[in-house]
């Protein structure tokens, strides 16, 4: 087992000079060192804190044995070569062999292939796991091959936070969702999701500790996730990878909730019926279905969706899976689902043109894939919502982010209603709530 000692600060686990050389890595079994997120320990800078939990199962991780950026159309096989050259060339000890063990990856991609930001992937010099009742510590470099971490001193809640308009005002975007309905009414196109930006600015840095922990709280059934400086609570599981099981769960048709548990029940009924949210949730489950039959030999995808209830809203959902029959790594399998109908639109292209057209903002990483995969092609990829991000060279202002689906029943006061709905958990989280 693993010695536990005191973290101090992120910046104390120094980088690994990769090029040319391979990764060392071991990964060791160790006792219940307490939740995940209170591992992680404070950082001076934001993009350091490596996060993906759900119901306190998951990975966290710091310091940077390798890096990888990239951009453009090539960046998911760019990212996908250089992480099976980096993993195949590794040595490795692994006593716990799971998914998740051994080397592993972390990224985060952005939404559009003309996107100003990079994909970005980080191999943290130090990573915790938990699943079930097993742990594990996995060290990259030598020397660090007992390290654990205990808890670290709890973060402080952000100060004086202020919300303000991002690219567009709610008044300009419902008019871009009502222009969107008229193309679609036109028959440009089925189906198109429409997003809008707000822009945080705190009065002191803003401590990715306390926003992960205040999600995991409040959104136990999501996937807590930071990269890069990205950081969220998402619903929707892009698709996992898991010695030949393939998953994705798809989320498409939302409805806010009230806090009345009788209203919210009859509520989820009208979802359930609602013909503008069937179709959109239909558009979203075959563009995934059609993704992933390539890589599948057999395939399940449920005749009618469930709704997944949410603290803030409720949504339609309805979970895909498949047997892989090929060897595309789990992020391989996210390049192929990326953009899905579920946060770009139907048809693809022109969905995609559109949003470019009338979104007025780089949506960055918003809605781009965010995840990990291992040295076997085993992971987890989620589509960045719920989220924000950093601003660049900044540790107290923010941009978040949420979308909507628009099809032809849309209704654009109503979308802008939902969205603001959607912003709450990343509101409430930065507001120190």
């Amino acid at each position: 087992m693993s010695t536990l000692r005191e973290p101090t600060s992120a910046a104390d686990v120094p980088v690994v000079a990769t090029v040319g050389a391979p990764l060392v890595v071991r990964t060791v079994p160790i006792d219940d060192p307490g939740p995940l997120l209170a591992l992680l320990p404070p950082t001076d800078d934001p993009r350091e804190a490596l996060s993906w939990v759900r119901r306190g199962e998951g990975l966290v991780g710091w310091g940077q044995a390798a890096t990888f950026t990239t951009r453009g159309p090539g960046r998911f096989a760019e990212a996908d070569r250089w992480w099976r050259r980096t993993a195949g060339h590794a040595v490795v000890r692994d006593e716990v062999r799971m998914p998740g063990t051994g080397p592993v990856c972390f990224g985060s991609l952005p939404f559009a292939d003309d996107s100003s930001e990079e994909a970005v992937f980080v191999v943290p010099r130090v990573l915790v796991g938990r699943r079930g009742d097993r742990w594990w510590v996995t060290t990259i470099g030598e020397g660090l091959a007992a390290v654990t971490p205990a808890h670290a001193d709890a973060p402080l809640p952000p100060r004086e936070v202020a919300f303000a308009d991002g690219a567009l005002t709610s008044a300009t975007w419902a008019a871009r969702v009502a222009a969107a309905v008229e193309r679609i009414t036109a028959g440009e196109l089925d189906k198109v999701v429409l997003a809008r930006d707000l822009l945080v600015h705190a009065s002191a840095p803003v401590d990715p500790r306390w926003v992960l922990r205040s999600l995991a709280e409040r959104y136990d059934n999501t996937w807590v996730f930071a990269m890069g400086g990205m950081l969220g609570a998402t619903p929707e599981l892009l698709v996992r990878r898991e010695r030949g099981l393939v998953t994705s769960r798809v989320l498409a048709g939302t409805i806010q909730r009230t806090r009345d548990d009788a209203k919210d029940l009859s509520l989820a009924a009208s979802l359930a019926r609602s013909s503008k949210d069937l179709e959109e949730h239909e558009y979203a489950v075959r563009s995934v279905a059609d993704a992933l039959a390539p890589h599948c030999s057999s395939m399940n995808v449920p005749e009618a969706p469930f709704v997944l209830h949410l603290p803030n809203v409720m949504h339609l959902a309805t979970d895909v899976t498949g047997v892989a029959c090929d060897g595309a790594s789990s992020l391989a399998l996210a390049a192929s689902l990326h953009p899905s109908a579920a946060v770009g639109g139907t048809p693809t292209a022109a969905a995609v043109a559109l949003i470019a057209e009338l979104e007025g903002m780089d949506r960055g990483r918003y809605a781009g894939p965010v995840g990990w995969v291992d040295a076997s092609g085993d992971g987890e990829w989620c589509i960045a919502l719920r989220s924000g991000c950093y601003l660049p060279g900044e540790r107290a202002q923010l941009r978040i982010f949420a979308g909507c689906g628009i099809v032809a029943g849309s209704d654009p006061e109503a979308e802008v209603t939902e969205a603001d709905a959607k912003f709450v958990p990343m509101r409430d989280a930065l507001s120190g709530r």
